[in-house]
């Protein structure tokens, strides 16, 4: 006999990176990219997802939490795993008062951030810097 576990599937993005998160009843086992929480480097990136675990309190402890992030740098995937946790603790939950304490703490916790890379133009290097003109 197969016992059903209940599941709840989110995603997290942030720039070019893209978060899977599931998230499962259990015993509080975070793991991003098959790798436990506190063994993911660098620290910053580890600091940054532990806040939505850490104003969350209680519920994390109930439930594990499995991130698959790819695209983009370190710091832009932990913001991706963070932004995807909490949404889904929000889902799993249903607290409102859970939601209006990661929009108090920051609200790109759950609405997410929509700056992306300016496209590049002609004339120069990048996208507002052109080539120098000298005239003497």
């Amino acid at each position: 006999m197969s016992s059903k576990r209940k599941a709840l599937l989110t995603t997290g993005k942030r720039k070019t990176s893209k978060a899977r998160i599931v998230i499962t009843e259990g015993k509080g086992r975070v793991r991003v990219n098959n790798t436990p929480i506190h063994l993911y480097e660098p620290q910053m990136a580890r600091d940054k997802i532990m806040e939505s675990l850490v104003l969350a309190g209680d519920v994390a402890e109930n439930v594990d939490i499995k991130a698959k992030v790819y695209g983009g740098g370190y710091m832009s995937q932990a913001e991706a795993v963070r932004m995807g946790v909490a949404q889904a603790l929000v889902k799993w939950t249903r607290s409102k008062k859970l939601r209006a304490t990661y929009i108090d703490y920051d609200r790109t916790m759950l609405a997410g951030d929509a700056r992306r890379k300016e496209a590049k133009k002609f004339g120069g290097p990048s996208a507002r810097a052109k080539k120098q003109k000298s005239y003497r």
